[in-house]
């Protein structure tokens, strides 16, 4: 299959200086507007991220997020003043495309760029403080508009003025359906099995996951959702 997405992206960011916010690491608000972005399969040249524990890898090289959520976020008073792209420390920005048309395992050309779909962001504590609103990673969470993350199956550059092609679709999960059923708010093995089953699915999801059901529990999520604010 070969599905035009979006003919034209509406932002190319990147940044690798790491700013302390509150006390926190970070490189959220150091995103500048790029030219080009030229990916390798393990990073965007010219940016990096102030947690590769948790953000970055090969699985996250390149974070895409719809610009029109920053309307929506504005206009349930999440944010304490005018935000927009790439406040969300994106890399890709776009109007036209959002977590329920994407799906996981997802191949797409950008460019010369290959690239595939891995997972949703899963938000944190980090977004409460850089849109100073304390529930505001929850609010993501319940909402699904958080954006998806990338992994590159061929390297290349990316432009403004390129088309986004779905080239394959191996999944039936969408980016909002994966969302769901990974922050469902109570235990459910059969549902976690499925997510499990989706090809390209993120490691670190796949991981996660499996830890649930070997534990038939769900781990803590406040530390993530509040920092030590909890």
């Amino acid at each position: 299959m070969s599905e035009l997405w979006v003919k034209g992206i509406s932002g190319l960011y990147l940044g690798d200086q790491v700013q302390m916010h509150n006390g926190v690491a970070s490189c959220i608000n150091q995103k500048h507007i790029a030219k080009q972005l030229t990916v390798q399969f393990d990073r965007v040249i010219g940016n990096s991220e102030a947690d590769p524990k948790h953000h970055g890898g090969l699985d996250r090289v390149l974070h895409h997020f719809p610009r029109e959520h920053y309307g929506q976020y504005r206009r349930w008073d999440l944010m304490s003043t005018f935000f927009d792209a790439p406040s969300m420390g994106e890399n890709i920005s776009t109007v036209g495309l959002n977590e329920a048309q994407v799906y996981i395992g997802d191949i797409v050309q950008i460019g010369d760029v290959t690239l595939q779909v891995t997972q949703p962001r899963s938000p944190c504590f980090k977004l409460n403080l850089q849109f100073g609103h304390p529930k505001f990673a929850l609010a993501m969470q319940e909402s699904r508009m958080c954006g998806w993350f990338y992994r590159v199956l061929s390297e290349g550059d990316i432009n403004p003025n390129d088309s986004i092609v779905l080239l394959e679709r191996k999944t039936d999960i969408s980016v909002a359906k994966a969302m769901q059923i990974y922050f469902l708010a109570e235990f459910d093995a059969a549902q976690y099995q499925i997510l499990l089953e989706c090809e390209g699915l993120a490691q670190t999801w796949v991981n996660s996951l499996q830890r649930r059901l070997d534990q038939q529990s769900i781990e803590d999520w406040a530390m993530r959702l509040y920092g030590n604010a909890s």
